[in-house]
């Protein structure tokens, strides 16, 4: 027995040098390329533009590819990039960024924040910042393309790097596609994508096997009733009574229509009807958005507010039926369980069991998952993004920490992106071995 204890003591010892040498090591490659990563960051963090209007940030994105050896293809889906890198036989792999901001006027007060001010596609003056960490994202992605072309010996395969536009209009991925992103360059075998995360410390890397991101659907409801004064209701039908009835009986959906297994959002976000307190008006106006992890669920969602929207207009005698207009915002976003549990192993292998851990889903939603739905593995991490001293301070007082899409959001960068840039390459190298494409005799 004593002689077991001894050879347990052994492996253990064994295991932790043998972490602690890959944790160094690779810590070691990304410290060689996070400078220019992080020069980077700054540059796109000061200068961020909205969705398919992201022409300077492709082109430096185009121009760093190129001065490391990547064959670039620029105007992709608008402005979408594409470079590869071929290196022998092997699995074509692709690691996607996204390059958009948005429309939100930064207050972090950070020395380098964003004071980009520009008219949206409704001509609207706007603020832009990168407030959901796309930057991150770019600065990251770049520290991975340098690795990875100048360690080509630990690698075999096809290495497809993609800056995607309008992830946050969510027609960016979709508009790549159609101009051929599998057709006119190499299929992918695998896609990875990795997100900052406002939840969790800088540095914390999170996966889950299967759905992590929603389903998102915008309904768009006119409730028609018939105006006229409001000192005489009698005389008319009050379409903010029954959009406030409308409101009400939504919320029974998930209450007490849908298993509390299964995650599910009906939030009415904007409500708008009337000028005047002394005018009843002829219809009212909602908007809703609708998440989902399943297309089962989606479905019953949907066909619910149909019947209960029809149900009330009807109940209070409105003169027609009131006009629902559903939007596909993107589908949920499912991690292959194989690839994701392959991909988890080897990071906790290289860096431990106490930076990667895996994180609940969530509803927020990604059009990473056009690729998945064309018979695509995908893979996205989770990256934590916040300062450790701040989010240990939230956690003791209970305070909300700035979210993703917020004014105040200001990920701790360098953490982040380290981890970001760590996690690329050690999953980049899992998917293509340097002995992929060579068998046996």
């Amino acid at each position: 027995m004593k002689h077991l204890h001894l050879g347990l003591a052994w492996l253990l010892l064994f295991a932790t040098r043998s972490e602690a040498q890959s944790v160094a090591a690779i810590a070691t490659e990304v410290d060689a390329v996070y400078p220019q990563s992080e020069g980077l960051y700054l540059d796109l963090h000061r200068n961020p533009e909205l969705s398919f209007h992201e022409e300077k940030t492709a082109a430096k994105l185009a121009a760093g590819l190129r001065g490391l050896g990547y064959t670039v293809t620029t105007g992709v889906g608008h402005t979408g990039v594409v470079g590869i890198l071929k290196n022998g036989d092997g699995p074509v792999v692709m690691l996607r960024t996204e390059l958009d901001a948005l429309p939100v006027e930064e207050k972090t007060g950070l020395p380098y924040a964003s004071t980009v001010r520009t008219k949206d596609d409704n001509g609207v003056d706007v603020g832009v910042m990168h407030a959901c960490g796309h930057d991150v994202h770019m600065s990251s992605w770049m520290g991975t393309a340098r690795i990875m072309a100048s360690t080509r010996a630990r690698w075999r395969g096809t290495l497809m790097l993609i800056g995607q536009p309008a992830e946050e209009g969510g027609g960016g991925a979709r508009a790549m596609l159609a101009d051929g992103l599998f057709t006119r360059f190499p299929r992918p075998d695998y896609a990875v994508a990795v997100h900052d995360d406002a939840r969790d410390p800088a540095g914390i890397i999170g996966y889950h096997a299967g759905a992590i991101l929603s389903n998102a659907n915008t309904v768009k409801i006119t409730i028609y009733g018939r105006g006229g004064h409001g000192a005489r209701p009698e005389s008319t039908v009050d379409p903010i009574v029954i959009a406030a009835r409308t409101v009400l009986a939504l919320q029974t959906i998930v209450s007490r229509e849908i298993s509390p297994f299964d995650p599910a959002v009906v939030t009415v976000g904007s409500i708008h009807g009337g000028t005047k307190a002394n005018i009843i008006p002829s219809e009212v106006n909602l908007e809703l958005t609708v998440r989902s992890l399943t297309d089962a669920v989606r479905e019953h969602l949907l066909s619910a507010i149909h019947r209960i929207v029809n149900a009330e207009a009807a109940a209070a005698g409105a003169p027609r039926e009131p006009r629902v207009e559903v939007t596909d915002g993107g589908y949920a976003l499912v991690n292959d369980p194989a690839m994701t549990q392959r991909v988890a192993v080897a990071l906790v292998r290289e860096l431990g069991p106490e930076k990667v851990q895996d994180r609940p889903p969530e509803m927020v939603s990604e059009d990473f998952s056009e690729f998945q739905r064309l018979g695509v593995p995908t893979l996205m991490l989770r990256i934590g993004a916040v300062e450790r001293t701040k989010y240990d301070a939230a956690m003791k007082s209970g305070a909300a920490l700035p979210s993703l899409h917020s004014a105040l959001f200001a990920p701790d960068h360098e953490p982040t992106m380290k981890a970001a840039i760590a996690a690329e390459v050690i999953t980049l190298r899992e998917l293509m071995p340097a002995n992929a494409g060579i068998t046996s005799k």
